[in-house]
């Protein structure tokens, strides 16, 4: 292993280089420092759009694959990003020529969170939406946020941005940080509020079951001061466990009677969901969001018991909420061919699914919701959720699921079978079909889909760019 003095990062650098620069934190951590003054170089394999054209905007020259001479002449930092490997041919040049060097959320800590109080949003599902949400509603209170999440926010364009204010959002990711550092990316983070929204099992590459997970989010709460504020799901045993007896403030949201923050009534009306919550028992305030589904007003109810401790007026609160735009791959509308509505959305775990369906389904009025579903992660492409997945689909009308387009980095035994999805799916009378490639879909759908139909895509990749594709033929 490389020697750890190494990643202590220095008072006086001034040029760093990222290390598979191209991922979607790393580019954004890139920027960043760019922003902050610093000269930035990076390396990745396989450059392409639109990510080295975002670099490239941003004045970050790149190098298309991975060679010592990239790190010519020495920086004063190098980040190195968890996709890569000790074997890494700059990595190994890095270790040998005793450079310094640290992880992104090392990186993030040290140069984004100085004299900055971190709102740190965590759990298996939701963060990137409540972390968006909440940045725009301190946006929307003139506050002047600082974020870096996992996600592009359509209100700023962007998935970071320094701010000048006292609040940076983070996105608190439980996947390991790097080579050199297998613990989760938020136990570098110290926040000022917390938010946990929920404890599955996910990342099957990395986590043995759900008990190493909840390792994970209990080292999370042990790192938090003592002075801070948890905002906890309280509909979650896993989560409710694990807050018990902590020293720090805790505030549970969701739907139980005893949550200090209670949604007390929800309405969709479209385009609106119209939504009711109660505080410690009495009516606090009505709202409105376009976003789609429960789990989304979960979302809002931890971003609105934030806002009311930081102060912020209601109405900026109920302002931000019926302004919200939203992220990118999150029930996002593509477009509208032949009255057929195309949407997409990041989901990939039963959970995420099972709400994401039924979340859209009542925005499909009169017409049938199509759900086209790709398994692509390293859990989705294994066999652990193949009997818990179709449960997932029963609110869609018609399911369409490809082939997992990567299966070949999965051990033969541990495969997930697609067709064992359709076949159990068809066992419960759900009408659904096996594709073994996105071509096949888009022919499929492309006579199948009638004016009225919302045909939701669900996928962690670009799926071969279905929404534009299919939209074309439409």
């Amino acid at each position: 292993m490389p020697n750890m003095e190494n990643n202590r990062i220095a008072a006086d650098v001034q040029r760093i280089h990222l290390i598979a620069v191209c991922g979607t934190g790393m580019a954004a951590l890139a920027a960043a420092l760019k922003d902050l003054g610093f000269d930035v170089s990076g390396s990745d394999r396989n450059v392409y759009p639109p990510m080295s054209t975002f670099l490239a905007e941003k004045g970050i020259p790149i190098h298309d694959g991975y060679r010592p001479e990239n790190l010519a002449p020495p920086p004063d930092l190098v980040v190195v990003g968890n996709a890569v490997s000790r074997d890494n041919p700059e990595v190994q040049h890095m270790i040998a020529a005793g450079l310094r060097f640290c992880s992104m959320p090392q990186a993030v800590n040290h140069f984004l969170l100085a004299d900055r109080k971190p709102i740190v949003i965590t759990g298996t599902h939701g963060k990137t939406t409540t972390a968006a949400l909440m940045s725009w509603m301190l946006h929307t209170a003139e506050l002047d946020p600082g974020f870096f999440i996992g996600g592009i926010l359509r209100d700023f364009g962007s998935n970071y941005r320094l701010g000048g204010g006292p609040f940076m959002v983070l996105e608190g990711d439980e996947y390991d940080t790097a080579f050199f550092d297998k613990g989760p990316k938020f136990l570098h983070y110290r926040p000022a509020i917390a938010v946990l929204t929920s404890i599955e099992f996910d990342h099957a590459d990395i986590f043995r079951d759900l008990n190493h997970i909840r390792s994970a989010f209990d080292a999370f709460l042990r790192k938090i001061p003592s002075e801070s504020l948890l905002l906890a799901y309280d509909e979650d045993p896993d989560v409710a466990d694990l807050i018990a007896g902590r020293p720090f403030r805790i505030q549970t949201c969701g739907g139980h009677p005893g949550a200090i923050w209670r949604l007390s009534g929800a309405a969709v009306e479209p385009p609106w969901t119209t939504f009711e919550v109660a505080r410690r028992g009495r009516p606090y305030a009505a709202f409105r969001t376009r976003m789609m589904g429960r789990h989304n007003l979960r979302n809002a109810l931890s971003v609105i018991a934030a806002a009311h401790d930081i102060g912020v007026p209601l109405a900026a609160v109920q302002r931000a909420l019926e302004t919200f735009g939203g992220v990118r791959r999150r029930q996002e509308v593509r477009g509208v061919r032949r009255g057929v509505t195309v949407i997409d959305d990041f989901a990939h775990h039963p959970t995420a699914v099972r709400e994401t369906i039924k979340a859209v389904k009542p925005f499909a009025g009169g017409g049938r919701l199509i759900a086209v579903f790709e398994p692509r992660t390293n859990t989705s492409m294994r066999a652990v959720f193949q009997d818990v997945y179709p449960d997932s689909f029963d609110a869609a009308d018609l399911v369409c699921v490809r082939r997992p387009p990567l299966l070949k980095k999965i051990p033969e035994g541990q495969r997930f079978s697609s067709q064992q999805l359709v076949e159990d799916l068809k066992k419960r009378g759900k009408a659904a079909d096996y594709f073994t490639d996105t071509d096949g879909i888009i022919a499929f759908l492309s006579k199948e889909a009638m004016a009225g139909d919302v045909i939701l895509v669900m996928s962690n990749g670009g799926f071969d760019n279905i929404h534009a594709r299919l939209l074309e033929r439409l």
